[in-house]
This record gives structure tokens, sequence and C-alpha cells, in this order.
């Protein structure tokens, strides 16, 4: 009876060990644009790769002033994240923390703006 419940106990904890990796990859993370320009494209990529992820936007678009996209499968990482606008103009935005867990990550005209200066 001991092996049996010992044999339980670790198979509800490699459950729960389960359920906790699958939940963290099945998180939502909530993108606000904020800014004057819709988003036609995102890539991600952690800030230790130097390989961008493909476009996690596909078909969607994230309108200007106020449209928002729920990112899903991504980690908890600090990342930089790469936008294309409605005129093919493209920004960097180094790391940003996405996580299901924190506050909505705002796209700011000034996040923007800030990468047009650099270019």
């Amino acid at each position: 009876m001991k092996k049996l419940t010992q044999a339980t106990l670790a198979l509800a904890l490699m459950s729960v060990a389960t359920m906790a990796t699958a939940a963290k990859l099945d998180s939502a993370v909530n993108i606000r644009n904020d800014s004057d320009w819709s988003i036609h494209e995102l890539y991600v990529s952690s800030e230790d790769d130097d390989e961008w992820g493909p476009d996690q936007l596909g078909s969607e678009i994230i309108e200007s002033e106020g449209g928002s996209y729920q990112l899903h499968s991504i980690p908890c990482d600090s990342y930089d994240v790469r936008l294309v606008d409605e005129d093919g103009d493209e920004c960097v935005v180094s790391g940003v923390l996405l996580c299901a867990d924190k506050d909505t990550w705002r796209i700011t005209n000034d996040d923007l703006l800030a990468c047009q200066n650099e270019s």
C-alpha cells in the first residue's frame, strides 16, 4: 500500500509540474498600440538571440490609437521586439519584458519615434 501511495504522489507531482509548464506556454501577453501608426508586423526575439522568430501577427493588424492584440505561447522573458508599421517603417524596441502576469505592454509614439531618430 505504501508503494502505491508513493507512486500516486509522484504521479500527482508530475501532473502539477506539467500543468505549470503548460500554463507558462499558454500564457497570453496583452499588447496595446497607443501610437498614431498601425502595426502590421511584430517579431520577438529573446535578448540573447540574434535571430527573429516569425511574424506574430500573421494577417492581423494592431490598429493605431488603442488597438490591441494577445500574444500567446511566449514564456516570460526580456525580449527585443521588431515592429513594422503601416508605412513599412521598422522599429526595434529592446528590453521589453513580456509576461502574462505583468501589465499590458503599450506601444507609444515615443517608442516608434525613438527608432526613427536612431536611423
